[in-house]
């Protein structure tokens, strides 16, 4: 009896123990879920700000007195921007950087990264030193400006795209990845009669989706959101990007042409519902891609995980 009664006293304590144990980890699961959820109201309320003030009255935009849903509705914001020819010259220059430019850098990321993860390339250590020296060695603003006017581009729209053709730490991103995988899947395809080039585009580049993901979601985001070094190197209206039209509008509150005074809103309201719904319109095709990107793109940015 005294026996059994130290057991059920152990087996006691023991489920006391589990108790406070699943106590504890849903006051840790409690905790975290309410910071992530409070970081979660943090990033989507400027964004649901933005949005309300884009299609409220324009009586409540003068007033600011928007905090999270629309008060009243109206699209001339909408209208305005749709209306104005510089805005639609921008977006067309815009997407034109994005798109040939991010192509341009993952080409050059590709061809860079793959023969820098291969252990038989000779010159795999000192170029990867000289590539990593780039990303703490610059020669500032002025020589690189002097750079780009001497070769030509000032004031065109290569200007945007040809001085940042490659980024050394997305080199260093690729080649990581690229050393997970075994070296033995080239090696077989070569023995088969493969050159560098097929294994490249026929082995590596369907097994790297994740990475190339990643690369082309930071790549395409930078080119979108770009602003200073277009307005530093193309002056030029004709091609100037979205954002440096954006800048105009929101820093310099400049009076951008094409939105002409309409009938019972006045200039300022106008002007105010044009910057909102330039911003939304501006953000919108980041938005749209990203769902379809989203599977890669947690799987690439944990570089350096065992591959199966």
């Amino acid at each position: 009896m005294y026996g059994r009664s130290r057991s059920d006293s152990g087996s006691g304590m023991e489920q006391m123990r589990m108790k406070q144990k699943k106590l504890s980890e849903l006051a840790v699961r409690g905790l975290l879920a309410a910071v992530l959820i409070l970081a979660g109201i943090l990033c989507v309320y400027p964004f649901l700000y933005v949005f309300s003030m884009s299609v409220s009255a324009p009586e409540h935009v003068l007033r600011k007195d928007v905090t999270f849903l629309p008060r009243g509705l109206s699209l001339e914001g909408y209208g305005l921007v749709f209306e104005n020819p510089t805005v639609w010259r921008s977006y067309r220059n815009t997407i034109l950087y994005t798109v040939f430019g991010t192509a341009l850098n993952m080409v050059l990321t590709v061809l860079a990264a793959y023969p820098l993860s291969r252990e038989k390339f000779v010159l795999r250590r000192p170029v990867s030193i000289l590539i990593t020296v780039t990303m703490y060695v610059s020669g500032g603003m002025i020589p690189f400006f002097i750079v780009v006017t001497n070769l030509g581009l000032y004031n065109t729209p290569l200007a945007v795209i040809l001085p940042f053709a490659v980024s050394a730490w997305n080199i260093i991103i690729a080649r990581s990845f690229y050393e997970e995988i075994p070296e033995a899947l080239a090696e077989a395809a070569q023995m088969d009669g493969a050159s560098h080039l097929t294994v490249l585009v026929k082995i590596m580049l369907p097994l790297s989706k994740p990475i190339l993901s990643v690369l082309l979601l930071y790549y395409a985001v930078g080119h979108w959101n770009n602003y200073f070094w277009p307005m530093v190197l193309v002056p030029n209206p004709q091609y100037q990007p979205l954002q440096v039209f954006l800048r105009s509008l929101l820093i310099l509150k400049q009076d951008v042409g094409g939105a002409s005074a309409q009938i019972g809103i006045s200039r300022t309201a106008q002007m105010e519902q044009l910057k909102y719904a330039a911003i939304i319109v501006s953000v919108l095709p980041i938005l749209f891609i990203y769902p379809f990107i989203q599977k890669y793109f947690v799987k690439g940015v944990s570089v350096g995980a065992i591959k199966e």
